[in-house]
């Protein structure tokens, strides 16, 4: 394909994501009338309140779960305060349940559950393993890692909780031109197939370029190109998942959540301290609202959840995410390079996003 053709193809691309944007703020009030239902439970918006300190925080020890990896145990690894522990959510309107880690065992009795999607997913992966661990710690449990499909297993309860790595959700292939991000191809969701909950999360690996970007080209269709962009790719890779799931979820079998976007905390401008980033930061924002305002991909998750069919509960983890600028590991993550902004400590933050979901399985 010819240069002049590429740039024509880009603009055009362009084009299309600023008429989509466009679209979707002149259907704000339909879109977020259609998503009430996913986001709220028993008429309260579990996602709008503040942070407070919790006494009875964090709900388990990280040097008592075997499930946590280097780069999430900030404790471990030298962190030196631990206020941020003590943080529990609250919700504006209504009080948020306390997690009952028998009570869930016992609903998901015989049932396997799965985290779809990247790095984040494993964080809250490992984090709703380590609150069911604690919730009944002489359970025999079987723990295997592998490179795509990981799982715990509680034994006396036969609750099986999978995590499927695959940061696009849309499938990564190997051609004789290298690696192409297929944007309308989802053959890895035959592995997802016949899950009783499915809890799926992209968005962070949309933005790697460089040597971080796992593909060389990126298609869809017959159309393949060496870049485009990524808000635009974003939005038809997760409408290629939600006819995914459309065509292959059955509702009365299966529960559905989409984890929202979490966001970074690299650049302190976003609340209003430009010299600064995660690092050092020992509490959350107060008040309820992110100077910066929500990042540019919640809009397109809330317009594909707006238009797919199946149910998905959209845990709307975004701005209560982004208060906590202080709960990432930043240095103290074991050998992990660089300083990480994007994860979060265990115990921490991701303990709440599995506190809304039980809230959100107690509504349904």
């Amino acid at each position: 394909m010819g240069y002049q053709v590429r740039v024509v193809l880009a603009l055009l691309l362009q084009a299309s994501w600023l008429l989509f944007l466009q679209q979707a703020n002149a259907a704000g009030t339909n879109k977020k009338g259609a998503l009430k239902g996913r986001k709220q439970a028993n008429g309260c918006n579990l996602f709008q309140g503040k942070w407070v300190i919790d006494p009875s925080f964090p709900l388990y020890n990280s040097s008592g779960c075997p499930f946590i990896d280097a780069e999430f145990d900030c404790q471990k690894y030298g962190r030196p305060d631990s206020v941020y522990l003590k943080y529990s959510w609250r919700p504006n309107s209504c009080s948020l349940s306390r997690f009952d880690g028998v009570d869930l065992l016992k609903r998901w009795s015989g049932k396997k559950i799965m985290f779809v999607g990247d790095s984040l997913s494993l964080n809250m992966w490992e984090s709703l393993s380590c609150m069911l661990h604690a919730s009944v710690p002489n359970v025999k449990t079987t723990f295997t890692r592998r490179d795509s499909i990981s799982s715990v297993v509680f034994q006396d309860y036969g609750v099986t909780l999978l995590l499927y790595r695959t940061p696009y959700l849309v499938d990564i292939v190997r051609e004789d031109v290298g690696r192409v991000l297929k944007l309308d191809s989802i053959e890895a969701g035959k592995a997802w197939l016949g899950m009783d909950v499915l809890i799926f999360n992209s968005w962070h690996w949309w933005l790697h370029t460089g040597k971080s970007q796992p593909w060389d080209f990126i298609q869809n269709g017959t159309t393949r190109l060496k870049d485009m962009d990524r808000l635009t790719a974003f939005f038809t890779g997760l409408t290629t998942w939600a006819t995914w799931v459309d065509h292959n979820v059955d509702p009365t079998k299966t529960k559905m959540f989409f984890q929202g976007i979490s966001p970074t905390h690299y650049l302190g401008k976003e609340w209003n301290q430009p010299k600064k980033n995660c690092v050092g930061q020992s509490e959350p924002l107060t008040g309820s609202t992110y100077p910066a305002g929500a990042p540019p991909a919640t809009d397109v998750v809330n317009r594909v959840l707006s238009k797919i069919k199946v149910p998905v509960y959209l845990l709307d983890i975004t701005t209560l995410s982004q208060l906590r600028k202080d709960a990432h590991p930043a240095g103290y993550s074991g050998e992990h390079a660089g300083t990480d902004c994007s994860h979060w400590c265990l115990p921490g933050l991701p303990d709440t996003w599995n506190q809304l979901m039980y809230a959100a399985i107690l509504s349904m």
